[in-house]
């Protein structure tokens, strides 16, 4: 084997042993041979290294009295501190991790401004406020990474379009990389979801599934064989777009009929209000103030769950709705596993058994096969510890080369 070879197969493998430690520690080296499909020998020649280095630490696991203690092995969380940032329509959303990406502090808060830039200069108060809590704790910041609803460049870390935001060609990797002098990895923020559900979430380590959240907009992560699907140029996955009524509702990307546009709180409230010009409910009306601008989904759903008609019968529109656009989702693309997360969450209880019974009668009976259906396990975390997964792969590819 030709010496390039060989460093080559050892990048690899100190990729695959940093890997598994940071997705199944603490375990022991015999259980790294068997994830890896390393031998044993292998194993404990790069573990010996990484332990040299001070990025692994090894522990003898208590309570073992026949034997010897298995030895068990993990990547030291003062490896260093990550932040994961989402900017919503209408949120801002930090995260500070370790090394092992453990909460280390955190903050969701409501924007009013429509202002780029002063919704920019708010996430970037969180920032600081994220990195003088690690300077605290001594832990080394690594790199920012950031979620946006909207087309991005992931290469080049731009941010093309965001309907939503009603922002366009914003370089914001440059200017953060020039903002907090560190690595700025820009993902769009349901593909940064399906990444927190896979690692951390009721995804995890599941090698096809689709995400889908809904709260202004639709965004989808699709993965296929533990990877995302970006599409040629990156800007695959944006399903909200398809058009499904050519006589539908305008849409924020100044289409008519998207998918986003039949689905989420928005439609919601528009079937409420819509229905209570002809069957007025006193009791709807107080929960607003008298005023029914003053409505909410998070109302909406309360009002479903007591029986409200008119809110149940809203919301089991959109959840048909839902259902047929996932069938066809199911027919393409043939996942293992949906996962349902943002605004929907709040309305599972009703959503979950019309959404399954939706994509089951509508979607190709062999494509449906043992697919579940879920409603996602880190709700409003999944964008934010998708951008802490994005900021540790690439950490711990460049550890595999160094």
């Amino acid at each position: 084997m030709f010496t390039g070879d060989q460093e080559k197969v050892r990048i690899v493998n100190r990729s695959l042993i940093l890997n598994a430690l940071r997705l199944y520690a603490p375990i022991s080296r015999a259980q790294l041979a068997y994830i890896t499909g390393l031998t044993r020998g292998t194993v404990s020649n790069i573990v010996t290294i990484l332990i040299e280095e001070g990025l692994v630490f090894e522990d003898e696991l208590q309570g073992s009295k026949i034997g010897r203690p298995p030895i068990l092995l993990g990547l030291r969380p003062d490896g260093g501190a990550v932040v994961g940032v989402e900017i919503g329509v209408d949120f801002i959303s930090v995260l500070l991790t370790n090394f092992v990406a453990q909460t280390l502090w955190e903050i969701r808060v409501k924007t009013t401004s429509q202002s780029q830039t002063d919704i920019i200069s708010q996430a970037e108060k969180y920032i600081d406020q994220a990195l003088k809590i690690a300077k605290e704790k001594k832990l080394g910041p690594l790199g920012i990474g950031v979620g946006l609803p909207g087309l991005v460049n992931v290469r080049q870390g731009n941010l093309i379009t965001a309907p939503n935001l009603h922002w366009k060609d914003v370089p914001l990797r440059l200017i953060w990389n020039q903002r907090f002098h560190l690595p700025v990895y820009i993902d769009n923020e349901a593909n940064l979801a399906a990444l927190g559900e896979y690692y951390f979430g009721i995804a995890r380590n599941v090698d096809n599934f689709i995400y889908l959240s809904s709260d202004i907009g639709l965004g989808g992560g699709i993965v296929i064989g533990g990877r995302l699907f970006r599409g040629g140029h990156g800007y695959g996955g944006e399903i909200g777009h398809i058009q499904r009524d050519p006589q539908g509702e305008l849409c924020g990307c100044g289409r008519v009929g998207c998918w986003e546009t039949q689905v989420g709180p928005r439609p919601v409230l528009r079937r409420v209000k819509k229905e209570f010009q002809t069957h007025h409910d006193q009791m709807l009306l107080d929960a607003c103030s008298g005023n029914l601008d003053n409505l909410t989904f998070d109302i909406v759903v309360q009002f479903a769950l007591n029986g409200n008609s008119i809110c149940r019968q809203a919301i089991d529109e959109v959840a048909v709705n839902l259902g047929m656009g996932i069938a066809d989702l199911v027919n393409v693309f043939n996942p293992d596993l949906i996962v349902i997360g943002g605004a929907f969450i709040q309305a599972k209880e009703i959503l979950h058994s019309t959404i399954e019974k939706t994509i089951f009668s509508n979607a190709l009976q062999p494509s449906t096969e043992n697919l579940k259906i879920e409603f996602s396990e880190r709700d409003t975390e999944a964008c934010v510890l998708g951008a802490v997964a994005v900021v540790l792969d690439d950490i711990l590819r460049e550890m595999a080369i160094s």
